[in-house]
């Protein structure tokens, strides 16, 4: 199975969008800075969303396509109740 997945930061709120074989291992490996370069200058990553997939190039599309500015717009309609509430 892989895992496409949002992480967003509890300082400021930004978001880091990747995919992973294990996932809870890969949020594990971000919050002790051993992630990617991006999350490696943050800590306080939670996981918010993510999707599974049983092909590993599925997971590498849906990726790119959710880092694209309307993959962010997808998200931001997926996640309105989560987004309007207080964090």
């Amino acid at each position: 199975m892989y895992y496409v997945y949002l992480l967003e930061n509890q300082n400021d709120n930004s978001w880091y969008i990747g995919y992973s074989a294990n996932l809870r291992q890969r949020v594990e490996r971000h919050n002790k800075g051993d992630g990617a370069r991006t999350t490696a200058r943050k800590k306080d990553w939670k996981l918010v969303y993510y999707e599974a997939y049983l092909d590993e190039q599925d997971a590498k599309g849906r990726e790119r396509f959710l880092k694209s500015g309307s993959g962010r717009i997808f998200l931001k309609k997926q996640l309105v109740n989560f987004l309007t509430r207080g964090r």
